[in-house]
């Protein structure tokens, strides 16, 4: 069996001292005529030898045995941090993971998976979902205009407005592009149009300053609610045409399936 070398040195440690003691014992018992004889002389030996074990057990403690915990100590402290930074940084990649880096909102891939536990549990309950997809009207024109850092500034209000109007357990996306989702659990076709709606109306009250213009935009949105048997991509579809049914219209509206 392989020791490491603060166990050898720990084992050194115990046996000066325990030959320090039996020493120690050694010169009480020839000093007192117990089981050891051989008088004073006897006695003195013993007990030089006990202080010089003594001595190397306090050298061997100072010099070896306490460096190698010290060292240890430091080590576990340093293998602490590192681990909590391991855990933070583990925490910071599994959101942004499932986040869109720009707004905030979540990202197309846990949209997706969010439905698709929705709809196993509200399968069984008997209750509706609705889903809305929103998209940005002209919103290329305000790239090739004005920039993409305006564009930017654009997504990140639009995700805002979508966060301010939702409530917390409905999930908010940004599907990709300036196409964003929200989907909404235990919510009728009248309150689901009627948020939409409400979002439409706040977005096309933002204002974005671009040099000496106030930038305005508005949003366009397709709503469905589950008809509690599709499936999550047979769900977005009927939404999406929606959607472009609201552009073909004129955009700035919300079309309903």
């Amino acid at each position: 069996m392989r020791f490491y070398k603060a166990e050898l040195f720990f084992f050194l440690l115990i046996g000066l001292v325990g030959l320090g003691g039996v020493s120690a014992w050694a010169a009480f018992s020839a000093a007192t005529g117990g089981y050891i004889v051989g008088g004073v002389e006897t006695a003195a030996r013993f007990a030089f030898m006990s202080a010089i074990l003594s001595g190397l057990s306090i050298f061997c403690a100072a010099t070896l045995v306490f460096p190698l915990m010290a060292s240890g100590l430091r080590e576990q402290g340093k293998l602490r941090k590192m681990t909590e930074s391991l855990s933070v940084r583990s925490q910071s990649l599994e959101h942004a993971a499932v986040t869109d880096s720009m707004t905030g909102l979540y990202n197309r891939r846990y949209f997706d998976e969010a439905l698709g536990e929705y709809l196993n549990a509200f399968r069984s309950i008997n209750k509706p979902i609705g889903m809305v997809i929103f998209d940005l009207d002209h919103f290329k024109q305000v790239n090739d205009t004005h920039g993409h850092d305006v564009g930017d500034e654009v997504l990140r209000q639009v995700a805002e407005c979508l966060h301010m109007f939702t409530r917390y357990h409905d999930v908010v996306a940004r599907l990709g592009g300036e196409e964003f989702a929200i989907l909404s659990p235990n919510i009728s076709d009248r309150q689901l149009r009627s948020l939409a709606d409400r979002i439409r109306l706040a977005v096309s009250q933002l204002t974005v300053e671009s040099g000496n213009v106030a930038l305005r935009v508005t949003i366009s949105a397709g709503i469905a609610i589950w008809d509690g048997t599709e499936r999550g991509d047979e769900l977005y579809r009927r939404a999406d045409r929606q959607l472009y049914e609201a552009k073909r219209q004129g955009r700035n509206r919300v079309c309903a399936a």
